[in-house]
């Protein structure tokens, strides 16, 4: 039996500040536990910015207060999952705004499906599928050996995961390292685990990769793996959407990307 399609609007929100990012969703989920809204997918990037979730310890923050201030990096708690992680221009960021009642209530099924996007994602992008590992030790996240290093060698974080969960409504998401400055990654104990060290689909392929490209390869895995029919809106679209249910509001949706620009072509 074909499993049924959800509708779901895809919106890519370009380079968005963190802060902004955080209240966009807010709103969304708000509207998604009132059914007034579908499932949404938010693809963007964030200028620099160190997060902190709830199961964080600030020890695993390296960077100076003076430091972070000097490379123009911001610092924020948030009520995600997992510890410490870096956001910066290169790395895709998906926020799914999703019922989970209409999917399947359960939390550990929802982040092995981001788990799962991420890996058939590179794999599009040309990673081979043999290097990739999902949970890796029972670390979650997408993790990758590196070509040229020992088989005994640890393997570097490709992408990250930290979500929260209200009334089975998802919010913050996945992290996926495409062109990314690794080195800003040195601020940090990623996600808390000492040893660990990142990588970028651009350092595993030695060769530049295409962000669009990621970005679509990426929301049609999002689309396999949980069922969806994506409408591609546009910021100001979604902002002339909201509006209508909250006319007051109209005029606040952050926005990264100009009206007529998107990083993914016409279809999902």
């Amino acid at each position: 039996m074909t499993p049924s399609r959800h509708p779901g609007w895809l919106v890519d929100l370009g380079l968005i500040p963190y802060a902004d990012s955080l209240a966009l969703q807010q709103r969304l989920v708000a509207l998604r536990k009132a059914a007034a809204i579908p499932d949404v997918l938010l693809l963007c990037q964030h200028p620099h910015v160190i997060t902190q979730g709830r199961n964080g310890r600030r020890e695993h923050l390296l960077g100076s207060e003076s430091v972070l201030r000097q490379m123009s990096v911001e610092f924020f708690d948030t009520r995600r999952g997992g510890d410490v992680t870096y956001h910066g221009p290169g790395q895709l960021v998906a926020y799914p705004i999703f019922d989970l009642s209409a999917h399947r209530r359960d939390l550990v099924w929802f982040v092995r499906r981001l788990e799962d996007a991420m890996i058939g994602a590179s794999v599009e992008m040309s990673v081979p599928r043999e290097s990739l590992l999902a949970n890796w030790e029972g670390k979650t996240g997408v993790w990758v050996r590196r070509p040229g290093l020992p088989a005994g060698f640890p393997p570097a974080k490709l992408g990250a995961i930290g979500v929260h969960v209200s009334r089975w409504v998802t919010s913050h998401g996945l992290a996926w390292n495409v062109s990314t400055d690794l080195r800003y990654f040195d601020l940090i104990v990623p996600c808390g685990i000492a040893g660990c060290r990142a990588a970028s689909l651009e350092q595993i392929l030695s060769r530049a990769v295409d962000f669009r490209a990621a970005s679509q390869s990426l929301a049609r895995q999002m689309a396999r793996l949980f069922s969806h029919d994506y409408e591609q809106i546009f910021p100001a679209q979604l902002c002339a959407r909201l509006g209508e249910l909250h006319p007051a509001e109209a005029a606040t949706v952050p926005v990264g990307a100009r009206q007529g620009e998107s990083l993914l072509g016409n279809h999902v």
